[in-house]
């Protein structure tokens, strides 16, 4: 990644929050916040065809999904419990191309899955000495865009510039690295919704010399043991579905399976699936 990459941008839209632009070609419905489920179907088609976006796509409430389903939308996955432990989220996804919409590596995926599966109840086990977790602070924010750029090629969100990880660090997202001599070698973020009581558990990194560690195996249940104490209730991720490192790691860690969103996240280069995986905290 590098300063003149394109991104796209975060915003209020009707009620609603949405990240869109050329980076993923896409939309994403954030959160539906208050805005008329009809209406804003309506209009995010309108924005989608105005700028050729190839799909839309986003986390709804399942008491409105039917009203994306009416729309021409379709149910990609699902987790229990996302708000407040009370109600399911339903991600759904439209799309405007026929290839976007289209799963070349479909067959890839699901054998990523049957390994994940195949390897869930083997115990992860981080080569650790030497190394320390610890939350990471705006201090790091030079650092850590360097992982980052080190790590991705391209990323839906701009975690490659420090000022976005301080801006983030100072509204909702935790960030945690592992340390070793003083130097940042993995990083990870838990991105929460107070209200809600979810978090995301995303921007999993670790430098190219010190993989297969198992670090992010360990910065996952330190994180877990964070989000309890903040009273966080539902865990959940979305993982390259091409990779079996990350999904093999969620499944170690009790995590279920919710569904594939397709060609849904420019990440490392291209468009890719990606796996939806949730925990109960």
């Amino acid at each position: 990644m590098n300063d003149s990459v394109i991104r796209d941008v975060i915003e209020p839209f009707e009620g609603a929050t949405i990240q869109h632009g050329p980076l993923n070609r896409r939309i994403y419905l954030i959160k539906l916040g208050a805005a008329e489920p009809a209406a804003l179907c309506s209009s995010l088609e309108q924005l989608a065809k105005r700028n050729g976006y190839e799909k839309i796509f986003g986390k709804v409430p399942a008491a409105v999904g039917d009203m994306f389903l009416n729309a021409g939308f379709q149910r990609e996955a699902a987790i229990p419990g996302f708000y407040q432990r009370r109600e399911e989220a339903w991600f759904v996804a439209k799309y405007f191309s026929r290839d976007r919409q289209r799963e070349d590596k479909a067959e890839e995926y699901e054998n990523v899955l049957r390994v994940t599966e195949q390897k869930r109840q083997y115990p992860g086990q981080p080569t650790f000495e030497g190394f320390m977790i610890r939350p990471c602070v705006e201090a790091d924010a030079k650092a850590m865009s360097h992982v980052y750029r080190t790590v991705f090629p391209s990323y839906p969100f701009p975690i490659d510039d420090p000022e976005y990880l301080v801006q983030t660090m100072r509204s909702h997202i935790d960030y945690f690295g592992v340390e070793r001599k003083g130097k940042l070698i993995a990083l990870s973020s838990a991105e929460m919704d107070v209200t809600e009581q979810n978090v995301e558990m995303t921007d999993f990194a670790t430098l190219p010399a010190w993989r297969g560690r198992g670090l992010a195996f360990a910065l996952l249940a330190h994180m877990e043991e964070a989000m309890r104490a903040k009273g966080m209730k539902t865990a959940y991720t979305i993982a390259r579905a091409i990779s079996p490192g990350m999904n093999i790691t969620f499944a170690r860690h009790a995590y279920q399976y919710g569904g594939r969103l397709i060609n849904n996240t420019n990440i490392s280069g291209s468009i890719e699936s990606m796996n939806v995986w949730y925990k109960t905290l």
